[in-house]
């Protein structure tokens, strides 16, 4: 068993050793496999032992010893290192469990996870805590340290402070720091943030930039501060300018950029062939875009593009566990590494058919392995939200003169409000609704209106947000009303409202941020949530993440928040939040 994730104890070690010479049983062995050896980039017969947790032989020999062996046949078929998402959002819509299983189930068996839930959700011994219980499933489960909110909190100092970020950082199971989004602060001279990145790097442990439409100046800069990857290269050009800069590239694949194909194919048509700084991410796709599983389906478009297939695959496993420094635990069919294993049918299908994880199978001869649940989150006090606070009239006065213009499903620009907004309703001719932002524990709220997310729906409330908080938008204020009081009841969640009839809801049973229940469940709900929403005029694709987004400071150019409506470029508050 793994010490904090990262160290053997000697008696497990003597005891693998012990499997080799014929001492010991192995739990598991794949007789006749053809595996891809990372490390020569070459596919090879072997029979491959595991013993519990961990892959202690690869090689011609079988074991002498086989009381108690399951041995299955793998002649004709493939075994590749499991799959490894390098920057996991753990909570969209979908609680970190969830997400984890479900990814394993299409061969994604080790997560490296954001870890913003965990610090606004729970205090430090709490969060610390649920990790080690994360260490329990048998996807392996890292986590970076994020550095900022990702909006402007009122409490910002309280939860990112010196003392809590060196505990953070420090943690066996954080692996990195990040992701940037405040890099903007640093470049301008925040002392205290370049100390947080420089103890980090005094653990051996990586920055991770979100550095998008950087210059190379800036990308320098940045470099030259701490920084050692970014996700945010939206064409080829990008990715060659990071790449030659030293930084690690992880290629993004999710529902608001599924631009994977054209970047790789502008690798391949420039003859690229260095990509051992390279990686794939979906980074945090909302459910229904994640069905069909995680990286494999990053390795889908790879393939199919043309890259080639020892890359791709490295791409998927080896090189994030050798930039991480973790390629003596993961990314090979090698002694000594964690057995997370992925059998195919076929070299150039990465959709495995069985899946092993921590040497448990996952998923056998094509059918996932039920096995219950084992977070308690009720332990943690994550549980229903309660929102103590009634709405009055006042809360629903809208009159300022400046409105969110949505660009696409997460920029949004401001505007001049050219129509009465002090009325009931707004007309369906315009593009106008309602926006108000409401304060979890009812202490302020922000209005204002939205332009491009619907023209004709009566209200939408969500208490899944970047901050915790709820929102609410909609033509009638009646319908805002009863879709906000009806979110309340069901302890958090999202609520869909139309002329005084509930269409739709989801409760989100764990403080109103994640779903508890099946991944399938909740992928279904969400898909006839997108299509109601675009048939009530919402022009993008991506709903869940607009909602979640709009409190985002890290994303051009307004933005509301906790402080009241933000320009993000100055830093500046517009309009300032009302206090109730």
């Amino acid at each position: 068993m793994l010490e904090h994730g990262q160290f053997w104890r000697n008696k497990a070690l003597r005891e693998h050793v012990a499997v080799v010479d014929d001492k010991l049983a192995p739990t598991i062995v794949l007789e006749n496999c053809t595996y891809l050896n990372v490390f020569t980039k070459k596919w090879l017969k072997a029979n491959i032992w595991i013993y519990r947790d961990r892959i202690v032989y690869v090689g011609e020999r079988m074991p002498a010893n086989t009381n108690g062996t399951e041995i299955m046949e793998c002649t004709g078929q493939y075994v590749v290192p499991g799959y490894i998402e390098p920057h996991a959002h753990p909570v969209q819509l979908y609680n970190p469990e969830m997400f984890a299983r479900h990814a394993a189930s299409y061969g994604t068996t080790t997560l490296i996870n954001d870890n913003l839930f965990l610090l606004t959700l729970l205090e430090k011994k709490h969060a610390f805590q649920l990790m080690d219980d994360f260490n329990q499933l048998p996807v392996s489960m890292f986590w970076w340290s994020r550095f900022d909110s990702q909006s402007m909190l009122t409490n910002e100092e309280a939860i990112f402070n010196t003392s809590d970020m060196l505990d953070w950082i420090h943690h066996p199971s954080v692996i990195q720091g990040g992701e940037l989004t405040c890099w903007p602060d640093l470049l301008k001279g925040d002392d205290r943030l370049l100390y947080w990145i420089q103890e980090t790097k005094k653990q051996h442990k990586k920055v991770e930039g979100h550095f998008p439409g950087a210059s190379q100046d800036t990308l320098t800069r940045l470099k030259l501060l701490g920084a050692t990857a970014d996700h945010e290269s939206m064409t080829t050009e990008e990715v060659m300018r990071r790449l030659e800069l030293g930084y690690h590239a992880a290629l993004r694949y999710s529902s608001i950029r599924p631009d994977l194909a054209t970047i790789l194919e502008g690798l391949i048509d420039d003859d690229f062939a260095a990509y051992d700084q390279l990686m794939f991410t979906t980074d945090g796709s909302t459910p229904s875009f994640i069905e069909q599983g995680v990286i494999n389906q990053c390795l889908n478009i790879a393939i199919e593009t043309g890259v080639p297939l020892e890359e791709a695959y490295r791409m998927a496993s080896y090189n994030v566990a050798k930039y991480y420094d973790m390629d003596h635990l993961l990314g090979s069919v090698a002694p000594g590494r964690i057995a997370h294993l992925n059998i195919l049918y076929e070299k150039d299908d990465p959709n495995p058919f069985c899946v092993l994880a921590k040497g448990e199978w996952l998923v056998k001869d094509g059918a996932p392995i039920e096995k219950e649940n084992q977070i308690d989150w009720q332990k943690y006090g994550l549980e229903k939200a309660v929102f103590d606070w009634e709405l009055t009239d006042d809360d629903f006065q809208f009159s300022i003169p400046v409105g969110i213009k949505m660009v696409n499903d997460v920029i949004t620009k401001p505007y001049a409000v050219e129509i009465d907004i002090t009325a009931e309703e707004l007309p369906e001719a315009t593009p106008d609704a309602f926006l108000m932002m409401m304060d979890r524990e009812g202490k302020w709220c922000v209005n204002t209106v939205i332009q491009g997310f619907t023209d004709r729906l009566g209200a939408i409330c969500s208490s899944f947000t970047t901050t915790d908080d709820v929102i609410v938008i909609g033509k009638q204020k009646k319908d805002m009303k009863q879709a906000m009081e009806r979110m309340k009841e069901i302890g958090g969640g999202i609520v869909i409202v139309h002329n005084g009839e509930i269409l739709k809801e989801l409760s989100l049973d764990l403080y109103g941020q994640m779903y508890q229940g099946t991944m399938s469940d909740l992928i279904e709900w969400e898909k006839s949530c997108i299509q109601l929403l675009k048939e009530a005029g919402y022009q993008f694709e991506d709903p869940v993440f607009n909602l979640l987004f709009l409190s985002s400071t890290h994303l051009p150019y307004i933005r509301i928040s906790p402080m009241g409506i933000i320009d993000v470029l100055k830093r500046e508050v517009i309009v300032p939040a009302n206090m109730r």
